[in-house]
């Protein structure tokens, strides 16, 4: 009797262990409290290099931030010691979590310099985080290989180098350099694609017998009898199984021609993350290999590509890789889209990209965290980190929690794609706008002289003149915060302080700004203090950040899009109209014949005026907005018309900084980088 009150027994132990084990395992995948250990920073007097300020503090290990913000061992991916990849995981796990603040840094149209925008995001983290003891992330782009090595500290056609103590982030030099290999990802994906289309024109152009050799060497494969042709088939043919032998010669050679006869048109691009103007236009196959078949095509930098800006925008690998295979690479002879789904690339190019889809995980000199992610064109695409990565970090910071991000260039180019595009994307809507200023770039719309990288700045730059603050406040400042007010999100005016500003000045600035409709307007010391010099701004957030935002989009998607540019330029940039280039208007026309019409626009302008010439500062008025041609990249969802000439490959300068960077072989040390 005794023994057969053992099985009973076991069998209720048993399965209270599951039950005390699941109870475990559940309470583990809910949402944790962070544990964030801030870093002590000692600022100094005068400020030391980029290099020794970063190199003077020891960073955590990224496992025990991980740990600290609330991500599980099985969340992480580490690369090396001071970096890891966050899996996309995370989002299931935290589903039921509500998000946290959503805080978007903007600016002023700015000067070729910079006006310290990633400077202003890192300063106001650190002081959230490691000050008012809230917590906060921040999410910034990564920056262009080609620029590092390329000109330093100028703002370009592209993002350009971003120095140590300018985001006062504590990330080694792989933020410049490699980092977690993203950009090589994308490199790769693109010029696939590219050698996809190239291989497939010249076979299409030299097979003899195009309905009998193009579906032998169709790389199917036999199932119950049945050849299958999911790879190169286009969509309305994906995942059907067409028995080659019983097709009838009319039928099968209308679907060979549809497939394969190609008049590939406008996808002719390969790209690279360094700059080198002779590949701005190049001839291709010239080899006599290649039977002739001689074409011109362009190289442009990595993050001015479509697959960059794909990257950018995804919600999910699932997305990502449906967003690939939808991106028009020609047109067939009769006039139709081809896509890389077409041409049976997608799934590879998905393979490419699996990896970099994932954010980075960083930390800043106080050691806040950051994600990297992603790093597409302001002018040429929109301008903004990815919208998986600002998703990740608003469940992470919790309901009472803020998450910093970045847009590119003036809030004319950078915010309105921000909220016009990646917010219809990602569904996330913005709580408050900081809108970047400087007493430098005040001066200039002012009516100050030009200030270029490498040249000293005028007296103007460097003595107090009220007068051109005054012009400059007037104008691009108030046009500026009344572009944010479009949107109906508040607006905190953050003026980056440099040691040449003066009082009075620093005063002028801030009561004009509150006085234009800015909630309020604070200086920030952060270059010199850390996050203790972000604390004012970081207070003014978050009172505005509880005030209630009544944001909405400038356009609906119904919207005509003639009626989209017309709107973007009347509202944001003060143009009277609009003038299409007859190629522009045909265009339009055959976009709205493929269904394209509801697609967002993601205007391609110069970043140096809030009108097309980048001579005319302040706030230009009376002017026609000229729109020479436009373009779609279906994959990543918008259309962007080309407003004047824009370059998207640079080119290196007479003194690059690659003379200055090295490698001291002994110690590994990196020296010149910053």
């Amino acid at each position: 009797m005794e023994m057969s009150g053992v099985g009973p027994l076991t069998a209720a132990l048993r399965m209270q262990n599951v039950v005390q084990s699941s109870s475990r395992w559940a309470q583990g995948q809910q949402y944790r409290p962070w544990t964030l250990r801030s870093l002590k920073l000692q600022p100094l007097s005068p400020v030391p290099s980029d290099i020794e300020i970063s190199r003077a503090q020891t960073p955590k290990p990224v496992d025990q931030l991980a740990q600290e913000i609330g991500l599980l061992q099985e969340e992480t991916e580490a690369y090396g010691r001071t970096k890891a990849k966050v899996r996309l995981s995370l989002l299931d796990r935290l589903r039921e979590q509500p998000d946290g603040k959503y805080v978007l840094v903007a600016g002023i149209t700015p000067t070729p310099l910079g006006e310290g925008k990633s400077t202003v995001v890192i300063g106001l983290v650190q002081a959230l985080s490691a000050h008012l003891k809230l917590n906060s992330f921040a999410c910034l782009r990564q920056p262009s290989q080609g620029p590092t090595f390329g000109v330093k500290g100028q703002r370009g056609q592209i993002s350009t180098h971003i120095s140590m103590l300018e985001i006062s982030m504590l990330i080694n030099e792989s933020f410049n350099l490699h980092l977690t290999g993203d950009i090589h990802a994308i490199t790769a994906a693109n010029n696939l694609v590219a050698a996809a289309i190239d291989a497939r024109m010249l076979h299409e152009a030299t097979q003899k017998d195009k309905v009998t050799v193009m579906f032998s060497r169709n790389p199917g494969w036999k199932i119950h009898g049945f050849r299958a042709y999911s790879i190169l088939i286009p969509g309305v043919f994906l995942g059907m199984f067409l028995d080659f032998c019983n097709l009838k010669c009319d039928v099968m050679y209308e679907l060979v021609f549809y497939i394969y006869i190609f008049g590939v048109g406008f996808f002719r691009l390969v790209v690279v993350d360094t700059n080198d103007r002779f590949l701005r236009k190049i001839t291709v196959g010239q080899a006599s290999t290649e039977k002739g078949h001689v074409r011109e095509t362009q190289f442009d930098i990595a993050v001015a590509s479509e697959i960059m800006a794909i990257l950018a925008l995804a919600d999910g690998l699932g997305d990502m890789k449906t967003r690939l295979g939808r991106m028009v690479v020609g047109s067939s002879r009769s006039g139709q889209p081809v896509t890389a789904e077409d041409l049976g690339v997608s799934g590879a190019l998905a393979v490419l990209m699996k990896d970099a889809i994932k954010p980075t995980l960083m930390q800043t000199l106080e050691g806040s965290p950051v994600f990297v992610h992603a790093g597409p064109f302001a002018n040429i695409a929109h301008g903004n980190s990815s919208v998986l990565a600002d998703k990740l970090a608003l469940k992470l910071v919790g309901e009472d929690g803020f998450v910093v991000t970045e847009a590119g260039f003036g809030a004319d180019i950078g915010m309105e794609k921000f909220f016009n595009i990646k917010c219809r994307a990602s569904g996330l809507r913005p709580n408050v706008v900081v809108l970047v200023a400087t007493v430098r770039a005040l001066k200039m719309h002012g009516g100050g002289p030009n200030v270029s990288a490498g040249s000293p700045l005028p007296r103007e730059y460097i003595d107090e003149n009220l007068s051109l603050v005054v012009k400059g406040c007037s104008s691009n400042l108030r046009k500026q915060i009344q572009i944010a007010h479009l949107f109906g999100v508040p607006v905190v005016v953050a003026l980056n302080v440099f040691k040449t500003d003066t009082q009075a000045e620093i005063d002028l600035v801030c009561q004009m700004a509150k006085e234009s409709g800015a909630s309020d307007a604070v200086p920030c010391h952060h270059w010199a203090r850390g996050g203790r010099g972000s604390v004012e701004l970081a207070q003014a957030v978050k009172q505005a950040g509880s005030q209630p935002s009544h944001f909405q989009f400038l356009y609906s998607q119904e919207t005509p899009i003639v009626e989209k540019i017309r709107m973007i330029a009347q509202k944001v940039y003060g143009a009277d109209d609009i003038e299409l280039s007859p190629e522009a208007q045909a265009k339009i026309d055959y976009y709205n014949q493929q269904g394209y019409g509801k697609l967002p626009i993601c205007m391609a302008k110069t970043h140096l005026s809030l009108s097309h010439l980048p001579e005319k500062k302040g706030a230009p008025t009376g002017f026609t907005l000229p729109i020479r041609d436009i373009r779609a990249s279906i994959g990543a969802g918008f259309i962007y018309p080309l407003v004047g000439t824009m370059s998207t490959m640079p080119g290196l300068p007479t003194r690059p900084c690659f003379y200055d960077i090295d490698l001291d072989p002994v110690t590994e040390e990196i020296t010149g980088l910053f």
